[in-house]
């Protein structure tokens, strides 16, 4: 037969960070996925890429196009350098 004790549960959050100070660790999410940012930022980065197919005749948004995209690829580079490098 089952017991019918009723088990003690505690409201405190278990977390290896101040909730005062990351106000989501309440919730048992704290920080940031880099990976998804950086597979994000590289399907942005071919979707800015895949615009220059198109039928504009001038080259100003080629420029923007490319400028945004070599932008966002130094930022993800620069991001996977400095995660690599030892603090």
């Amino acid at each position: 037969m089952a017991a019918t004790e009723v088990e003690t549960t505690s409201d405190k959050v278990v977390t290896k960070v101040d909730p005062a100070e990351v106000p989501s660790a309440a919730w048992g999410w704290s920080g940031e996925s880099r990976r998804t940012f950086q597979v994000a930022a590289v399907v942005v980065i071919i979707i800015l890429l895949g615009m220059l197919v198109g039928n504009h005749d001038g080259k100003v948004e080629d420029l923007y196009l490319i400028g945004f995209a070599a932008a966002l690829a130094i930022l993800v580079i620069r991001d996977a350098v400095l995660r690599r490098k030892p603090r």
